[in-house]
């Protein structure tokens, strides 16, 4: 029997296990580094389909990094699993199609590189919807963890079946002024009024916003802007996003933000703390020999690929495709009017669809991950590829 009808045969045998899996997160739902029922279920599981299996990675409790390593010399194909939900509204991203399509993919490998030689990884990947301590793949890239991987993949569900699409560079930020409480009639002169700060933060975004390019973004809300009517504020706290087309331009960005926060505490007499929340996270370095990869074997198993242009997210894989060459690709779950991060897309990431999905997700993954390690000519020219845009970053 070939590799291949191995690998497929593999996962049909296997469907209803891994749907039942994805349907368990699901209805589970844990937001980011919170997702012990979601990483439990999935270590569990790949320990006792033989990987080896660490956990509490570079600082998020609930990663992992689950491997097999045949004895034959070979590459490392590495799959990247989400498994955090949104808050309030669950897994309204799929990221319960993601974990699971991963490790399905990733144990379907496993079940031929003794033949083909080579390593698989599994990366369990907490918070990438972002938050306290958020996009634990930035932290991964950090601590070096994807220096030896040769390549990383996985699919997110959609609307429609496509390559990788260009994401943003985003920060995440706090900002805070503390100033002097006082009564707003009796002894207002005595106070330093942080509300007033965070207005005057608030304008001086909002007169940014003409002078920067199209493709960037500034947008926050204010969290906390005070108790009461008549007490001047001394503390006042908002939550900002900046975002950009690259890592160098969003650099720049966020630093003028930075100096508008501190402009509006020197106009005030107020002090201010201006920190990111989370990892930051980069634009995504393209790797469009993987993406052709993709499309082949997504063809084949009758997926109707769209190239149309699909809009600008976000995500920390575009920090391991920094690193390494990475796909994030799409594949339908729904029709062409669902939108991520609704309670509509929540309903169809366990559909019959979605899980359709997730079969046909694993099984594109799993056979490009055995291509790569039987074709090294071509591995070879995706990595090449992919250093030649990391030298132009």
């Amino acid at each position: 029997m070939s590799v291949r009808q191995r690998i497929l045969d593999y996962i049909d045998n296997n469907r209803l296990k891994y749907i039942d899996m994805s349907h368990q997160i699901h209805e589970r739902p844990e937001i980011g580094n919170e997702e012990l029922f979601a990483s439990r279920l999935l270590i569990d599981h790949l320990i006792e389909c033989g990987f080896e299996v660490e956990r509490d990675i570079a600082g998020h409790s609930t990663g992992f990094i689950a491997t097999y390593e045949s004895s034959k010399e070979g590459p490392t194909i590495s799959y990247l699993a989400e498994y955090d939900a949104l808050p309030g509204l669950g897994h309204a991203c799929g990221h319960n199609i993601i974990g699971t399509t991963s490790v399905l993919a990733g144990t379907a490998l496993k079940q031929v590189v003794d033949e083909i030689g080579g390593k698989v990884v599994i990366f369990g990947c907490p918070a990438e919807e972002g938050g306290e301590n958020g996009s634990a793949k930035a932290s991964y890239v950090k601590e070096g963890i994807f220096d030896d991987v040769d390549v990383a993949l996985m699919v997110h569900p959609g609307n429609e079946t496509y390559p990788t699409n260009h994401t943003l560079a985003v920060d995440v930020l706090d900002i805070k002024f503390y100033g002097k409480s006082a009564h707003a009639s009796e002894n207002a002169y005595e106070a330093r009024n942080a509300l007033d700060a965070m207005i005057s933060f608030f304008n001086g975004v909002a007169q940014i916003r003409q002078h920067i390019k199209k493709t960037e973004r500034v947008h926050g809300v204010i969290l906390d802007g005070g108790k009461a009517a008549n007490i001047i504020p001394d503390f006042t706290h908002a939550r900002f996003y900046t975002r950009a087309t690259t890592r160098k331009e969003l650099d720049v960005l966020t630093g003028r933000v930075h100096d508008i926060a501190k402009g509006a505490a020197i106009q005030t007499g107020c002090d201010f703390e201006f920190e990111p929340i989370q990892n930051g996270v980069n634009e995504f370095v393209k790797s469009p020999k993987l993406d052709l990869l993709f499309e082949q074997y997504a063809t084949e198993l009758g997926e109707e690929v769209s190239h149309d242009d699909f809009g600008y997210g976000s995500t920390d894989t575009g920090n391991v495709s920094h690193v390494v060459p990475t796909i994030h690709p799409h594949v339908k779950i729904g029709p062409r009017s669902l939108v991520g991060h609704t309670h509509r897309f929540r309903e169809a990431a366990a559909s019959p669809m979605g899980d359709k999905a997730l079969i046909r997700g694993a099984k594109i993954i799993a056979l490009m991950g055995a291509t790569l390690i039987q074709d090294r000519n071509l591995l070879d020219t995706i990595q090449k590829e992919h250093q030649i845009k990391r030298e132009k970053l």
